[in-house]
């Protein structure tokens, strides 16, 4: 019962947390859905024991706790490459600004010269 109780408030916590953080604008909703998503499931796991065995069952796994711990290394790893995929996208965009405003410079400086 403890664990159940203890299932519970961290997912209420993190409901909680990531719903603070996208009230504040410090989080993006596009992030915020996943996190929402994975809370809620683990509350309804939490206030359902006997879903995840239900699932396990079903998917043949023998401990629900091994289909727990694969379901969570695979969602790390998912969130892992997309945000993988964020940075390149956004040090490409830097690399781009920057030589831009490197021949923005040129272009002022070589005025300058010629006045």
């Amino acid at each position: 019962m403890t664990a159940t109780i203890l299932a519970i408030v961290a997912s209420l916590v993190t409901f909680v947390f990531v719903f603070l953080l996208l009230r504040r604008g410090v989080l993006r909703e596009k992030y915020a859905v996943l996190w929402l998503l994975v809370s809620g499931v683990a509350l309804v796991l939490a206030l359902i024991p006997g879903a995840l065995r239900w699932v396990a069952d079903i998917l043949g796994v023998q401990t629900p706790s091994n289909l727990l711990f694969f379901v969570t290394v695979v969602l790390l790893v998912l969130v892992s490459v997309q945000l993988s995929y964020e940075l390149s996208r956004h040090e490409m965009r830097i690399r781009r600004l920057a030589e831009e405003v490197a021949l923005l410079h040129r272009r002022l400086d070589d005025q300058h010269r010629d006045d």
